[in-house]
């Protein structure tokens, strides 16, 4: 897979596509249940907006857990983690429903930026973005250095954010991530008419 960032496209490999494909095909299992009859249309281009200030993370958590949500869903030719705001969804949730799951992600993202210092003697943010995936699968194998992750699972965490990445990239934008609706865009479908929940009226993209 090709690095992207957030501020540049790289061109689409055969394994971009790949799992691109898997992204779509996972957001059925996520989203289907919920939509009432959508269609594919066309809808408005997504358009960025400024962020907002975090309510849980530090600058540096919130900087470490955007580079990795990114490895999770990257942007390649549709909006990834970083441009859906997944980051404002995951620290909005952790002052509400994510309550329980504080404690995980502060002492998981420091154990995970410790471990990336440890082996690559460099920030995860600052690495390449194959070092960047040869970090996650590190702690996903449950390899990184156990000193530094004590009690706590590598691949419970890595998993916990998984989970909370893809649902601030699918969920309603009303819960903080899924930004000018970027993975319904990416899926070519209309705005989901949540049955019993359709409360957004003239709100849907036109």
């Amino acid at each position: 897979m090709q690095p992207t960032t957030p501020e540049t496209n790289s061109p689409a490999t055969p394994d971009d596509w790949s799992r691109r494909a898997v992204l779509k095909l996972s957001a059925v299992g996520l989203l289907g249940a919920g939509f009432g009859g959508a269609t594919a249309i066309g809808l408005t281009r997504w358009v960025r907006t400024t962020p907002l200030p975090y309510r849980f993370f530090s600058p540096a958590e919130a900087t470490l857990l955007i580079a990795i949500c990114e490895q999770i869903i990257p942007r390649d030719d549709a909006p990834g983690a970083t441009d859906a705001g997944v980051i404002h969804y995951i620290d909005r949730q952790l002052s509400r429903a994510f309550a329980d799951h504080q404690a995980a992600y502060r002492s998981g993202l420091a154990a995970f930026g410790k471990t990336c210092l440890q082996v690559y003697k460099t920030p995860f943010e600052q690495l390449s973005f194959t070092q960047q995936t040869e970090a996650i699968r590190l702690i996903e194998a449950e390899q990184a250095p156990r000193e530094l992750w004590g009690e706590q699972s590598q691949q419970g965490f890595f998993s916990m954010v998984i989970d909370h990445t893809r649902q601030g990239f699918y969920g309603s934008p009303r819960h903080g991530g899924n930004r000018d609706y970027a993975s319904y865009r990416m899926l070519g479908l209309a705005y989901p008419n949540l049955i019993g929940q359709n409360r957004y009226g003239a709100k849907r993209p036109g």
